[in-house]
């Protein structure tokens, strides 16, 4: 057997603990295989722990430890680095615990925030000031960084007690549906419950850039006056935040740095 078709069959006996791959493996090594085995499943299920320690604690060790086996069983590693493994925990939570919308969101918190403490940088472009800014044509750029979904639970009061070291509430359905989003501002992960206005202005904003159409999507929300109003001030607090990090205009224009600008909340 070639050295690269045992290291293939090693793999996927790994994964699968196949018996059709075993027989093809030394039979006096069995003892061996299984410690390489139990070693492999034991260094994800440790990454899993790491990616999700509110999670964890808040199933427990046992139920964490058997999804977590689930997830393995279903799941082998496919990317470069273990930093990436749990991408999909949260689908196999779903699918594990379907009616526990709580631990569901828990988990996209935690996900949200190891995703922004390595997304790429966000480069500033030269100064300018929003002035100068053709508001009709306008495009804003989002943070590489953001994450966003809806919220339908009390997830973010979990997360902020745990953070903070006090007890934490139970689990619980917001009365009012909403929304959470989380980012990088420099070395600071940030995560904001909002409301489910700008839930909305997000999303729309995640799905078409340009600034007219944010405009819109609020208008359709609030009304003409108070719709335009509020798109000023979403913009403005989201500036200020270092959640829209860049704007230009259609025709890839000047693209003005905001760190430098003024607030577009007098609009």
């Amino acid at each position: 057997m070639k050295l690269a078709e045992l290291q293939r069959d090693f793999r996927q006996w790994l994964v699968t603990s196949s018996a059709a791959v075993e027989q093809h493996l030394d039979a006096g090594a069995a003892h061996g295989l299984t410690v390489y085995q139990n070693n492999y499943r034991v260094q994800l299920v440790g990454c899993l722990e790491a990616s999700y320690p509110l999670l964890l604690a808040r199933m427990g060790a046992d139920a964490f430890r058997q999804l977590a086996v689930a997830h393995i069983d279903d799941h082998p590693p496919h990317a470069w680095t273990l930093d990436a493994y749990g991408a999909d925990f949260g689908d196999t939570l779903r699918e594990r615990f379907p009616d526990h919308p709580d631990l569901h969101e828990l988990a996209w918190i935690e996900w949200a925030l190891s995703e922004a403490f390595v997304a790429t940088d966000t480069a500033l472009m030269p100064p300018s000031t929003l002035a100068q800014v053709d508001w009709d044509n306008a495009r804003l750029a989002l943070n590489a960084s953001l994450r966003e979904r809806p919220a339908t639970t009390n997830a973010y009061a979990v997360w902020s007690a745990w953070q903070d070291g006090v007890e934490a509430p139970d689990g619980a359905m917001l009365d009012v549906p909403a929304g959470l989003i989380a980012w990088r501002r420099g070395f600071s992960c940030q995560l904001k419950p909002i409301d489910a206005i700008e839930f909305a202005a997000i999303s729309s904003l995640c799905d078409d850039d340009r600034f007219a159409s944010l405009c819109e999507s609020l208008v359709d929300h609030l009304g003409e006056e108070a719709g335009i109003a509020k798109a000023g001030t979403l913009l403005a607090e989201w500036i200020a935040a270092g959640i829209v990090v860049e704007i230009h205009g259609d025709e890839g224009g000047e693209t003005l740095d905001i760190d430098h600008a003024t607030s577009p909340a007098a609009m």
